[in-house]
């Protein structure tokens, strides 16, 4: 069977956006608005650090078909102290949150913080696991402690997703082995991406998921510019051709990935 232009299903999921960003000041409301033109009939606000947890909040709150999820990215958990673990507590309690994220490791910019990485990325995971949440994970740079972490904490019984995945395709599958999903995006449609593409042709696609991390990581041919979840059909298309179906089989895996991921019907 190959990919194929014919469409049907018609429904794309967007597991990552920050429309809170201000990059979308000027025209988030019509962006939103426009989104089921393109087939985006659901999409997760994904918090990053304190203050684009109320953005956040607003924007699940405005839109039916928006979701959220709160949590600290591990370039701001400086941000984090008690008091505030315990009001991202009250978050992780409303009723559109869906996941706690994004959360995890990154070494790429901060080398000289880890081990405060690695205990608010703990903490954070134990806030999901007592509140029966998936999680967001972040990891750039970071593939062995994030690896070791989610063997320790049995990642697999939280559930949820490795945003962004840029690693090998032997950790793909022992993530996709512990029932997690893989979050892909528009780099899938880079030339240069060599290794991702063999990790969506290895990786079943009963463990993906569609993510945008928009405003960045735009698709070819968009990419550079600011992303949204539009592009999204630029990575359903590439994923249909690495691993020869119809476009639709992989709208409607997805679909069914994330609702079951987020526990949406």
């Amino acid at each position: 069977m190959q990919a194929s232009e014919e469409r049907g299903f018609e429904m794309i999921f967007d597991t990552h956006a920050h429309y809170e960003d201000e990059a979308f000041d000027e025209d988030r409301e019509e962006m939103i608005r426009t989104l089921p033109d393109y087939h985006v009939n659901r999409f997760v606000n994904v918090a990053s650090d304190w203050a684009s947890l109320e953005k956040t909040r607003k924007i699940a709150e405005n839109c039916p078909d928006a979701y959220a999820a709160f949590g600290l990215h591990p370039d701001n958990v400086g941000e984090l102290d008690e008091d505030r673990m315990k009001k991202l507590e009250e978050y992780l309690n409303l009723p559109k949150c869906v996941a706690v994220g994004e959360i995890g490791l990154d070494y790429h910019w901060n080398k000289d913080n880890r081990e405060e990485q690695i205990y608010w990325f703990t903490r954070q995971l134990d806030l999901a696991r007592r509140h029966r949440l998936p999680v967001i994970i972040h990891s750039r740079d970071a593939a062995q402690d994030t690896m070791r972490i989610a063997r320790e904490e049995k990642l697999g019984e939280i559930g949820g997703v490795i945003h962004c995945y840029a690693y090998s395709v032997e950790q793909a599958l022992e993530y996709a082995d512990m029932g997690m999903y893989l979050g892909i995006g528009g780099v899938v449609t880079f030339k240069n991406a060599r290794r991702l593409k063999e990790t969506v042709q290895a990786v079943p696609l009963s463990h993906l998921v569609l993510e945008t991390d928009c405003p960045y990581l735009a698709p070819e041919p968009n990419r550079g510019t600011r992303n949204s979840s539009r592009n999204l059909r630029y990575v359903v298309r590439a994923i249909a051709e690495l691993k020869g179906i119809p476009a639709e089989e992989v709208e409607q895996t997805t679909w069914e990935n994330a609702c079951r991921m987020y526990r949406l019907q």
